[in-house]
Protein backbone atom coordinates (compact mmCIF):
# COMPACT_ATOMS: atom_id res chain seq x y z
CA UNK A 1 0.00 0.00 0.00
CA UNK A 2 1.27 3.52 -0.82
CA UNK A 3 0.55 6.73 0.70
CA UNK A 4 -2.56 7.49 -0.57
CA UNK A 5 -3.77 4.70 1.27
CA UNK A 6 -2.63 6.56 4.58
CA UNK A 7 -5.01 9.27 4.66
CA UNK A 8 -2.52 11.02 8.19
CA UNK A 9 0.56 9.93 6.60
CA UNK A 10 2.97 12.53 4.85
CA UNK A 11 3.89 11.56 1.30
CA UNK A 12 7.97 11.36 0.63
CA UNK A 13 9.62 10.93 -2.51
CA UNK A 14 12.68 9.39 -2.88
CA UNK A 15 15.79 11.88 -4.23
CA UNK A 16 19.29 10.83 -4.46
CA UNK A 17 18.78 7.92 -1.44
CA UNK A 18 16.95 10.17 1.01
CA UNK A 19 13.35 10.04 1.74
CA UNK A 20 12.11 13.67 1.21
CA UNK A 21 8.74 14.99 2.93
CA UNK A 22 6.63 16.66 -0.04
CA UNK A 23 4.32 19.31 1.64
CA UNK A 24 1.20 19.85 -0.20
CA UNK A 25 -0.05 23.81 -0.25
CA UNK A 26 -3.79 24.44 -1.69
CA UNK A 27 -4.05 28.21 -2.74
CA UNK A 28 -7.26 29.78 -4.23
CA UNK A 29 -5.27 31.95 -6.83
CA UNK A 30 -3.04 29.16 -7.99
CA UNK A 31 -3.91 27.79 -11.30
CA UNK A 32 -1.06 25.72 -11.70
CA UNK A 33 1.42 22.96 -9.69
CA UNK A 34 4.39 25.08 -8.67
CA UNK A 35 7.65 22.95 -6.81
CA UNK A 36 10.42 23.95 -4.92
CA UNK A 37 13.17 22.80 -2.48
CA UNK A 38 13.08 24.64 0.94
CA UNK A 39 16.25 26.24 1.11
CA UNK A 40 17.73 23.56 3.66
CA UNK A 41 16.28 20.48 1.63
CA UNK A 42 14.05 19.27 4.26
CA UNK A 43 11.23 19.23 2.17
CA UNK A 44 9.63 19.48 -0.96
CA UNK A 45 6.68 22.31 -1.06
CA UNK A 46 4.14 21.41 -3.97
CA UNK A 47 1.48 24.89 -4.15
CA UNK A 48 -1.18 23.72 -6.30
CA UNK A 49 -5.07 25.00 -6.74
CA UNK A 50 -7.75 24.87 -4.32
CA UNK A 51 -9.44 21.73 -6.42
CA UNK A 52 -6.57 20.02 -6.72
CA UNK A 53 -6.07 16.44 -5.77
CA UNK A 54 -2.97 15.27 -3.34
CA UNK A 55 -1.81 12.74 -6.15
CA UNK A 56 -1.51 14.89 -8.86
CA UNK A 57 0.97 16.79 -6.29
CA UNK A 58 2.84 13.72 -5.80
CA UNK A 59 3.35 12.42 -9.63
CA UNK A 60 4.04 16.13 -10.33
CA UNK A 61 7.00 15.72 -7.85
CA UNK A 62 7.94 12.63 -9.20
CA UNK A 63 8.56 13.74 -12.62
CA UNK A 64 11.10 16.16 -11.56
CA UNK A 65 13.26 14.11 -9.50
CA UNK A 66 16.38 14.81 -11.59
CA UNK A 67 15.89 18.35 -11.18
CA UNK A 68 15.38 17.70 -7.09
CA UNK A 69 18.33 16.23 -6.98
CA UNK A 70 20.61 18.82 -8.55
CA UNK A 71 19.12 21.11 -6.26
CA UNK A 72 19.88 19.03 -3.46
CA UNK A 73 23.20 18.51 -4.48
CA UNK A 74 23.77 22.49 -4.18
CA UNK A 75 23.06 22.42 -0.56
CA UNK A 76 25.65 21.75 1.64
CA UNK A 77 25.43 19.90 5.10
CA UNK A 78 25.00 21.78 8.38
CA UNK A 79 28.72 23.46 9.33
CA UNK A 80 27.91 25.20 12.90
CA UNK A 81 30.30 27.99 13.26
CA UNK A 82 33.25 26.80 15.07
CA UNK A 83 36.93 27.95 16.03
CA UNK A 84 39.05 28.10 12.62
CA UNK A 85 36.31 27.91 10.51
CA UNK A 86 35.38 30.22 7.93
CA UNK A 87 31.60 31.95 7.87
CA UNK A 88 30.61 34.03 5.00
CA UNK A 89 29.99 38.16 6.14
CA UNK A 90 28.71 40.58 3.53
CA UNK A 91 30.24 38.56 0.75
CA UNK A 92 33.03 37.80 1.62
CA UNK A 93 34.86 35.58 4.78
CA UNK A 94 35.93 35.93 8.40
CA UNK A 95 37.57 32.77 10.08
CA UNK A 96 36.29 32.68 13.43
CA UNK A 97 39.35 32.94 16.37
CA UNK A 98 37.95 31.66 19.41
CA UNK A 99 39.92 32.54 22.62
CA UNK A 100 38.07 32.32 26.27
CA UNK A 101 40.09 35.53 27.15
CA UNK A 102 38.37 37.33 24.20
CA UNK A 103 34.96 39.58 24.84
CA UNK A 104 32.20 37.75 23.90
CA UNK A 105 30.76 39.75 21.82
CA UNK A 106 32.12 39.26 18.33
CA UNK A 107 34.97 42.04 17.10
CA UNK A 108 36.24 42.13 13.17
CA UNK A 109 39.74 42.02 13.49
CA UNK A 110 41.39 41.85 9.53
CA UNK A 111 39.52 39.28 7.93
CA UNK A 112 39.24 37.42 11.47
CA UNK A 113 36.09 37.45 13.76
CA UNK A 114 37.84 37.49 17.47
CA UNK A 115 35.05 36.14 19.90
CA UNK A 116 35.16 34.72 23.17
CA UNK A 117 33.25 33.21 26.13
CA UNK A 118 32.11 29.29 26.87
CA UNK A 119 32.89 27.31 23.58
CA UNK A 120 29.57 25.71 23.92
CA UNK A 121 27.50 28.49 23.23
CA UNK A 122 29.84 30.42 20.33
CA UNK A 123 27.66 30.03 17.38
CA UNK A 124 24.81 31.24 19.57
CA UNK A 125 26.88 34.34 20.55
CA UNK A 126 27.93 34.56 16.21
CA UNK A 127 24.29 34.32 15.07
CA UNK A 128 23.24 36.90 17.30
CA UNK A 129 26.16 39.18 16.58
CA UNK A 130 25.59 38.41 12.39
CA UNK A 131 21.43 39.77 13.31
CA UNK A 132 22.59 42.53 14.63
CA UNK A 133 24.98 43.80 12.32
CA UNK A 134 21.65 42.73 9.67
CA UNK A 135 19.60 44.83 11.39
CA UNK A 136 21.81 47.88 11.57
CA UNK A 137 22.73 47.72 7.83
CA UNK A 138 18.71 46.46 6.66
CA UNK A 139 17.54 49.39 8.43
CA UNK A 140 19.77 52.34 6.71
CA UNK A 141 19.00 50.44 3.47
CA UNK A 142 15.23 50.54 4.30
CA UNK A 143 15.61 54.67 4.96
CA UNK A 144 17.84 55.28 2.09
CA UNK A 145 15.32 53.30 -0.49
CA UNK A 146 12.05 54.67 1.14
CA UNK A 147 13.50 58.54 0.66
CA UNK A 148 13.93 57.64 -3.04
CA UNK A 149 10.35 56.31 -3.05
CA UNK A 150 8.99 59.65 -0.94
CA UNK A 151 7.37 57.35 0.82
CA UNK A 152 7.46 56.73 5.24
CA UNK A 153 10.13 54.54 6.82
CA UNK A 154 7.83 51.42 8.07
CA UNK A 155 8.98 49.38 10.74
CA UNK A 156 11.79 46.75 9.77
CA UNK A 157 12.26 42.99 11.60
CA UNK A 158 14.48 40.31 10.73
CA UNK A 159 12.91 37.06 9.01
CA UNK A 160 13.51 33.38 9.52
CA UNK A 161 11.97 31.78 6.64
CA UNK A 162 12.85 29.02 5.05
CA UNK A 163 11.17 30.24 1.91
CA UNK A 164 11.15 34.24 1.34
CA UNK A 165 13.95 36.22 1.27
CA UNK A 166 11.70 39.44 2.18
CA UNK A 167 8.15 39.87 2.78
CA UNK A 168 5.94 43.27 2.78
CA UNK A 169 2.74 42.99 4.97
CA UNK A 170 -0.59 44.87 4.18
CA UNK A 171 0.43 46.78 7.35
CA UNK A 172 3.00 48.08 5.92
CA UNK A 173 5.60 46.22 8.11
CA UNK A 174 8.83 44.47 6.34
CA UNK A 175 10.52 41.97 6.87
CA UNK A 176 13.85 40.48 5.28
CA UNK A 177 15.56 37.49 6.07
CA UNK A 178 18.36 38.46 8.46
CA UNK A 179 20.76 35.78 6.74
CA UNK A 180 20.98 38.14 3.65
CA UNK A 181 23.74 39.66 5.84
CA UNK A 182 25.95 37.00 4.90
CA UNK A 183 25.30 37.64 0.95
CA UNK A 184 27.20 40.19 -0.85
CA UNK A 185 25.66 43.88 0.31
CA UNK A 186 23.98 44.09 -3.37
CA UNK A 187 21.89 41.20 -3.18
CA UNK A 188 20.82 42.49 0.39
CA UNK A 189 19.83 45.86 -0.71
CA UNK A 190 18.17 44.31 -3.79
CA UNK A 191 16.10 42.65 -1.27
CA UNK A 192 15.09 45.72 0.59
CA UNK A 193 14.44 47.25 -2.32
CA UNK A 194 12.26 45.13 -3.33
CA UNK A 195 9.83 45.31 -0.70
CA UNK A 196 9.91 49.30 -0.68
CA UNK A 197 8.49 49.08 -3.77
CA UNK A 198 5.76 47.14 -2.59
CA UNK A 199 5.02 49.93 -0.38
CA UNK A 200 3.86 51.62 -3.66
CA UNK A 201 2.57 49.24 -5.53
CA UNK A 202 1.57 45.42 -3.34
CA UNK A 203 1.79 43.88 -6.27
CA UNK A 204 4.24 42.68 -9.72
CA UNK A 205 2.78 45.03 -12.03
CA UNK A 206 4.88 47.02 -14.73
CA UNK A 207 4.52 49.95 -12.79
CA UNK A 208 6.00 47.81 -9.60
CA UNK A 209 8.88 46.57 -11.67
CA UNK A 210 9.64 50.41 -12.55
CA UNK A 211 10.17 51.26 -9.69
CA UNK A 212 11.96 48.84 -8.29
CA UNK A 213 14.51 49.39 -11.08
CA UNK A 214 14.34 53.21 -10.73
CA UNK A 215 14.95 52.39 -6.71
CA UNK A 216 17.74 49.60 -6.72
CA UNK A 217 20.97 51.50 -7.84
CA UNK A 218 22.89 48.00 -9.36
CA UNK A 219 22.06 45.19 -11.76
CA UNK A 220 18.83 43.29 -10.24
CA UNK A 221 19.33 40.22 -12.72
CA UNK A 222 22.98 40.03 -11.14
CA UNK A 223 20.93 39.77 -7.46
CA UNK A 224 18.23 37.23 -8.25
CA UNK A 225 21.43 35.04 -10.04
CA UNK A 226 23.14 35.04 -6.84
CA UNK A 227 20.63 34.30 -4.73
CA UNK A 228 19.33 31.44 -7.13
CA UNK A 229 22.83 29.86 -7.42
CA UNK A 230 24.15 30.43 -3.43
CA UNK A 231 21.14 31.33 -1.79
CA UNK A 232 20.77 28.07 -0.35
CA UNK A 233 24.29 27.46 1.36
CA UNK A 234 23.17 30.86 3.69
CA UNK A 235 21.26 28.09 5.33
CA UNK A 236 24.42 25.76 6.08
CA UNK A 237 25.84 27.42 9.10
CA UNK A 238 22.92 28.28 11.40
CA UNK A 239 19.52 26.42 12.11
Amino acid sequence: MDWMGRQNETPTISVSGRDIPIAIRRHQTAKRLVMRLAPDGSEVRVTMPRWGQSRDAVDFARTRIEWLARQLSGISDKTPPAHGEKIPFRGDTLTIDWDSNYPRKPVTDDGNLLVGGPQSGLPARIEKWLRAEGLELMESDLTQYCERADVIAPKIALSKAQRRWGSCSSSGTVRINWRLIMAPDHVRRSVVAHEVAHLVHFDHSPAFYRLLGDLFEGELSAADSWLKRQGRSLYRYFG
